[in-house]
């Protein structure tokens, strides 16, 4: 019996792993997508450079005071199919527009709070989905990795 039950355990384990998924497929890897239904919108891939700001600030500063992604959902979902871009290393940020850019600053002292997003393995192990788990107020929002200036920037309006 206890053989039985482990097996039916490690069964339910291994499905769990990886959920079943029919939908669209993102056409280009690296870059997450956000989901409206069945159709996929690439978010804006940028650059963000570094300035310095007073004592030991560091501002990010993205170029265009507006994403051209843009979606009207308050919690969105994004599709990303992994080929080098490591999903469990994306967070979600904030940004500021000021004077025609887009910012967000890190000090020693205050570091912005990353916003929470629920990663869920698809299919295979290279498709993910990425769930924002709470409601996102009107704005400009980027996903970065840590350690990398490459930015995936989307307006929620």
């Amino acid at each position: 019996m206890r053989i039985r039950c482990l097996a039916l355990w490690c069964a339910a384990a291994f499905a769990a792993g990886a959920q079943n998924y029919a939908g669209p497929v993102p056409p280009q890897a690296d870059l997450p997508y956000l989901k409206h239904a069945d159709n996929l919108v690439p978010t804006e891939v940028l650059d963000a450079t570094e300035e310095k700001g007073k004592k030991d600030d560091i501002t990010y500063v993205i170029e265009g005071a507006a994403s051209s992604a843009r979606t009207p959902l308050a919690s969105p979902i994004f599709l990303l199919l992994t080929d080098k871009v490591v999903a469990a290393k994306l967070a979600l940020y904030r940004l500021e527009p000021r004077n025609g850019r887009r910012e967000i600053v890190f000090s020693p002292k205050k570091k912005p709070k990353a916003i929470r997003v629920e990663l869920t393995r698809l299919n295979n192990g290279k498709l993910y989905r990425l769930e924002v788990e709470e409601s996102l107020e009107p704005g400009e929002y980027g996903l970065s990795a840590e350690g990398s200036n490459q930015v995936f920037c989307f307006q929620v309006f």
